[in-house]
């Protein structure tokens, strides 16, 4: 770190990696070439990853350590690091990437344009990750960030760079089953179904829109937050009845899918004041681990909250049931920030995180509180 002595460095590091007997079940770190915004869920076992630098980039299928999954002897498990089990190269940077449930198929979007990029993911008789075609986007030029993306079964893409040009494609007929049709084109932070036909839109702005793809009925829209300031951005996750908006200033703001209008709780989280762009913040519900939220790039750690105990004003700013500070701790940078995070589908307490500098984390915390979640 700038300023910071070698052997203050290792001393840090090594406290920290003591700390880490105590509060990791598990931890895996794996180096890319390149740092990676993505990390994206292929099976519960593997994870796509690929570089955003603006020339030719990597696509990658890691498989995780098999260590993780050995219950017993674990120490006996000769497996204990990430394989790359299919690759590939973009021409381009990769700013959004989503898999595609049922297939070996991945889409990205390089933050150019609103057009999509699909590929194949390898294959019993090959490790290529080779493009196999293209979706047109409704605008020729994207918004900071580029498309998001989701996608559901079978084989239908969610797509589109601001809130009045997203489309629901068919990819394998490329035919534009539903498009979203709304009195604004403010930049979007996310898209996400809630159900097999509905889905959110959220914006920057904190605006969320809520369509149905089976009616032409014009879509709910909930204005977002109260914030201080025109320059506060916003990002949002859905699960199952429950939305959480977190904003550039650290506010959290969670509330009912069916009232979207009234917060069911209110809270700041105590945050490290710097510039935050649309594709810094992640935020994410754990699957798997009912109330709890996992933050990053409002800082160089990735926290876990647990929102249950939140109440509907919450006064002072609330702290981290858990936090990784890894990526900052193990790097001699000073400017090591968080590009990503992704809670595991299936395992609680399980996380994927990457890093400025190009280091992939995958981390089993221990629950010491004791209320836990």
């Amino acid at each position: 770190m700038a300023g910071m002595e070698e052997t203050d460095f290792n001393d840090i590091l090594d406290d920290w990696f003591i700390e880490t007997l105590k509060t990791y079940k598990d931890l895996h770190v794996y180096q890319l070439d390149h740092p990676t915004q993505v990390l994206e869920w292929t099976s519960g076992r593997t994870v796509c990853v690929a570089g955003y630098s603006s020339s030719k980039n990597e696509i990658l299928e890691l498989r995780l350590p098999l260590k993780l999954f050995a219950d017993e002897n674990k120490g006996l498990c000769a497996e204990r690091d990430f394989k790359v089990v299919h690759g590939g190269f973009s021409e381009g940077p990769v700013r959004c990437l989503r898999h595609v449930p049922g297939t070996r198929c991945v889409v990205t979007n390089d933050g150019r344009s609103s057009d999509l990029q699909v590929w194949t993911v390898g294959g019993d008789d090959s490790d290529v990750i080779r493009r196999t075609g293209s979706v047109k986007g409704r605008r020729s030029v994207a918004s900071d960030g580029g498309s998001r993306i989701a996608a559901r079964p079978p084989s239908r893409v969610l797509h589109g760079a601001r809130s009045g040009d997203v489309t629901l494609t068919q990819l394998a007929s490329g035919q534009s089953l539903y498009a979203l049709e709304t009195d604004s084109a403010d930049p979007l932070s996310s898209l996400q179904f809630v159900s097999d036909a509905v889905f959110l839109a959220a914006c920057r702005n904190g605006d969320v829109y809520i369509a149905d793809t089976r009616t032409p009925a014009a879509p709910q829209v909930s204005p977002g937050p109260a914030s201080r300031g025109d320059s506060v951005l916003w990002w949002t996750d859905a699960l199952g009845d429950r939305v959480v908006r977190v904003s550039s200033s650290g506010q959290v703001v969670i509330s009912d899918l069916r009232d979207l209008g009234e917060a069911v709780s209110r809270v700041q989280l105590d945050v490290q004041s710097h510039r935050c762009s649309l594709g810094d913040v992640r935020v994410s519900w754990a699957p798997a681990l009912d109330g709890c939220i996992a933050v990053s790039g409002l800082s160089g750690a990735v926290q876990i909250y647990e929102t249950s105990v939140w109440r509907t004003e919450q006064r002072g700013d609330v702290q981290p049931l858990f936090e990784h500070r890894g990526h900052a701790v193990s790097s001699p940078s000073d400017d090591v920030f968080v590009s990503a995070h992704a809670w595991h589908p299936e395992r609680p307490r399980t996380l994927l995180s990457a890093a400025s500098d190009g280091s992939v984390h995958l981390w089993d915390w221990v629950d010491q509180s004791a209320a836990g979640c």
